[in-house]
């Protein structure tokens, strides 16, 4: 998928829904402040940066892949920054923002200890860092047999598998909770979203979060 398609899919009914409803489980939990810094690791054509930005945050844009950040720049305002990099080794110093963000993006990295360890160091208060969930309708839809469309090659992960990548690094109060219980955007999956408890771990998006220490 290149970057104009992926960011077209963000842009139909389906996608704009599924990407507020991430960004809004995630944003309640990193409870981030006007002015607050965020990174935002793996961010791809910069969907989630920006919608971070309108929120007030001083947001920069960290990815491996240069064609996706030359998209993100040419659609985003001069006020947010981008820098290639890899999340497993991530060019800035301990504690550099105060949130640290990763919707679905370290699935498709090795090593995603490392890459975790990484966004715990540079955070300095909260971090929100979503998988795609193995124990998910969406993974029976589109995660079996290698994966398809834009899922194909990433890893889906359980609660527990989860919680692993988290071992011995210095968090606290790390929660697990869910969104996209059914992915099908339509009247009935959007209506559930609202009374379902996102402590449940069953909807596409697991996102782990929680405090530095």
């Amino acid at each position: 998928m290149n970057p104009a398609d992926y960011e077209a899919w963000y842009a139909t009914s389906r996608g704009r829904w599924i990407g507020e409803t991430e960004y809004a489980l995630a944003a309640r939990l990193l409870a981030a402040q006007p002015g607050d810094s965020l990174l935002d690791v793996g961010c791809g054509t910069g969907w989630f940066t920006r919608r971070a930005a309108a929120d007030n945050l001083q947001v920069t844009g960290l990815d491996p892949h240069s064609a996706w950040l030359d998209y993100a720049r040419a659609h985003s305002t001069p006020e947010l920054d981008w820098v290639e990099g890899d999340a497993r080794d991530l060019p800035f110093a301990d504690a550099s923002f105060d949130h640290v963000l990763s919707i679905a993006a370290l699935c498709f990295i090795d090593d995603a200890r490392q890459a975790v360890a990484e966004c715990v160091r540079v955070a300095r208060r909260r971090f929100a860092i979503g998988w795609l969930n193995r124990d998910s309708l969406l993974y029976r839809q589109k995660g079996r047999y290698g994966g398809s469309g834009a899922y194909r090659g990433a890893r889906w992960h359980g609660a527990d598998e989860v919680r692993a990548l988290f071992a011995g690094l210095p968090v606290r109060k790390l929660r697990l909770r869910s969104a996209i219980f059914l992915p099908s955007a339509h009247g009935s999956a959007r209506r559930l979203e609202t009374v379902v408890p996102s402590a449940l771990p069953w909807g596409g998006l697991l996102l782990a979060t929680g405090e530095k220490t």
